[in-house]
């Protein structure tokens, strides 16, 4: 039984001893007290061996070669008397991927927040090329080109390796001014900068090459908001801007392959335009009273693109006509609009309903544009553009009951129509049916069952007029046929004893397209999983998991643009497995700790067009990942974090599997091979705390 003293009897006490009693309460702390005050932080300093270089691992890591790497980071927290408070964080400071980020202000008064990140993207490591220039504008030709075919082009002198990839750096601005009432005020700014090279093709007629493709790019955001929270009223008012340029328009590149007559000497790509978005946006939610509960949101906002045109085509012994407009002008006017409401009439039952509206009205006009094939030939007639858009309204109805004993069951109904311009099906409806129950079977035993049907039915599918050479009538785009789906999850939770859980679920689909002869005609997926945490000791935790994913699906298809003549069959699994231990020693001064993963997967597509041919070999890739860790303290401030990591690549893939620059006569490729590398890392690093 406990006993208390009530807190105004204490008060009254205080009072009526204060006359008698002097206390001086200058030197007293409160040892329970929420508020910090004064600084604190960390630093880490260290070094870092890699042995081995692989683009996979360096991809948005920053390890990106073999040898030694600086390890640098720390963070800084300081709390004032007054209100005044700082936050900084450093990370990864001698790499690519290093990232800081800082907020100052005052407690009710104001914040400003300020951060820079850099993320590397390494895309291959493997790729070869002759053309010169790469990362800029422009791509020529050493001497010795053009040629017939890429056997006879002189790449043993002129090929050269490339490093395709790219760096994004960003930096944040913000500041958030609360004001003593209802409102607050928040700005963001980001500004983005994209530099290197992805990849990237052009062709003439029936000759390709593989280009590297500049990447110079700059995306600033802006986001204001002003903010009210009321008792019953909480609202918010912003503007979102986003505005994207690119400093390198178009890529021009010189033909590596003579055609005779047929040849044009250069080819010019346009690549990402220019573009803008700007948006309103307003959003609430009032309760009223009770449970019930309204809220909603609003956004208009406007894209718009008007990059000038590139030449329709670069070759001087091709008469073309004069394009009909000197940029797009294009401009889509969107809108965004949500009402929900929620209330719980019962103590056992909460229902819920929405209604979303999103509308993409596309106000780009229509152009003529004149016909060139390939920067070889001037094609007979003219093809317009084709503007669509689409208008997509959504409700859905829910409710969550609360059943006898630990039973809950919830369900509802989604009612999804999309109306189209300019494509296949203007009008498609889905009608969408879940129901999920959990029960604890036992007091170790919960289960949870979701299942799920829906139905896709289009009022009409017509080829669009307009598109050149005519779609195949029997053809149904994925996205706008009749379909059928159905679903079903099954989670299982287990314990045993106080150290042992066991989770285990198990996920299916069936996609069925029955009324479509020339297309996706059937999809299925599976997915099973298990994971196991065990406390051996208060000192040792024990992890397991594991995962497996199946994919399948069935395309029709026609070669002479009727029925189906061919059909195409993918098949895709993945296996994951995966065990993490820690340790904790000598007071928690020793931890250790390891993570363990393996991942496998293979994808095989099978081709039957009724004619003996050989099929596609299975593409493949395995991932071992090995992490071990471990940290030892000196003292309080003082501590050695060491670090170990292991991974190897190994993937296979016909279509890059032994294709050199030289192996296809019309193709001239990268040469670039699947990923395949092993990379060794040891890191220590020394951390004070004061």
């Amino acid at each position: 039984m406990k006993s208390h003293t009530p807190l105004w009897l204490l008060g009254a006490l205080g009072a009526l001893a204060a006359p008698a009693f002097a206390v001086d309460t200058a030197a007293w702390k409160c040892e329970t007290c929420p508020f910090e005050a004064g600084s604190s932080g960390s630093i880490d300093a260290g070094l870092a061996l890699q042995s081995g270089k692989s683009a996979k691992f360096a991809d948005y890591s920053g390890y990106d070669r073999s040898g030694a790497h600086v390890l640098l980071g720390g963070t800084l927290r300081h709390r004032g008397a007054d209100g005044l408070f700082a936050d900084l964080a450093a990370a990864d400071l001698g790499l690519d991927s290093r990232s800081l980020a800082a907020e100052l202000g005052r407690e009710g008064r104001y914040a400003l927040r300020f951060g820079y990140s850099q993320l590397p993207r390494h895309l291959t490591d493997s790729a070869t090329t002759p053309f010169l220039g790469h990362g800029g504008a422009v791509l020529t030709l050493p001497a010795g080109f053009p040629a017939p075919t890429t056997a006879a082009m002189p790449l043993a002198a002129t090929l050269q390796p490339v490093d395709i990839g790219y760096d994004r750096k960003i930096l944040d601005l913000g500041a958030t001014l609360p004001t003593a009432g209802p409102w607050s005020w928040r700005a963001d700014l980001r500004h983005e900068r994209r530099e290197g090279t992805q990849r990237g093709a052009g062709s003439f007629f029936s000759t390709t090459s593989q280009l590297v493709l500049p990447v110079d790019q700059v995306t600033d955001r802006l986001e204001l908001a002003a903010a009210y929270s009321g008792h019953a009223l909480q609202a918010t008012l912003g503007y979102h801007a986003s505005i994207f340029r690119s400093h390198t328009p178009a890529l021009t590149w010189s033909n590596p392959f003579s055609m005779g007559t047929l040849s044009a000497p250069a080819g010019q790509l346009a690549l990402a335009p220019d573009n803008q978005l700007h948006q309103l946006i307003a959003a609430a939610a009032w309760s009223p009273g009770g449970s019930l509960r309204f809220s909603g949101d609003l956004a208009f906002g406007r894209l718009t693109q008007d990059e000038p045109f590139v030449a329709a085509t670069l070759n001087p012994a091709l008469t073309v006509p004069a394009l009909p407009a000197a940029s797009l002008h294009g401009r889509v006017d969107t809108l965004d609009a949500n009402l929900r409401v929620s209330a719980q009439p019962l103590a056992a039952l909460r229902v819920h309903a929405s209604v979303t509206r999103n509308q993409r009205d596309n106000r780009t006009p229509a152009l003529t544009m004149p016909l060139v094939a390939t920067d070889l030939f001037s094609g007979v007639g003219t093809r317009t553009t084709l503007p669509h858009g689409f208008t997509r309204d959504r409700f859905r109805l829910g409710a969550d009951h609360r059943g006898p004993g630990s039973l809950k069951l919830a369900g509802g109904l989604e009612h999804e129509r999309i109306e189209r311009t300019l494509q296949a099906a203007r009008i498609t409806r889905e009608d969408t049916l879940w129901l999920r129950g959990s029960v604890q079977v036992r007091d170790n035993v919960g289960m949870t069952l979701k299942l799920a049907h829906a139905q896709r039915k289009a009022s009409d599918y017509r080829p669009v007029e307009g598109i050149e050479p005519p779609e195949n009538p029997l053809l149904r785009k994925f996205n706008q046929a009749d379909r059928r789906r159905s679903s079903a999850a099954l989670r299982s939770d287990l314990s045993f004893g106080e150290n042992l859980a066991l989770g285990v679920a198990v996920d299916v689909a069936v996609d069925d397209y029955t009324r479509s002869a020339v297309g996706l005609t059937d999809a299925r997926s599976a997915d099973v999983s298990a994971d196991l945490a065990y406390a051996v000791s208060e000192a040792t935790r024990l992890s397991l998991f594991a995962q497996a994913d199946a994919v399948q699906s069935v395309q029709a298809g026609s070669q002479s643009a009727g029925n189906p003549d061919w059909t195409g069959r993918v098949k895709d699994r993945v296996a994951l497995i995966g065990a993490g231990v820690t340790y904790s020693a000598l007071k928690g001064r020793l931890e250790l700790g390891a993570n363990l993963a393996v991942s496998r997967a293979r994808s095989e597509t099978i081709v039957r067009t009724g004619a003996s041919a050989p099929p596609f070999p299975a593409a493949t890739t395995e991932l071992d990942s090995l992490k071990l860790f471990a940290q030892w303290r000196f003292n309080d401030q003082l501590s050695l974090h060491g670090s170990y990591r292991y991974e190897r690549t190994a993937a296979r893939d016909w279509q890059l599997d032994g294709v050199q620059p030289a192996t296809v006569p019309n193709l001239l490729a990268f040469g670039e091979q699947p990923p395949r590398g092993t990379v060794h890392l040891l890191g220590l690093v020394l951390r004070y705390r004061f």
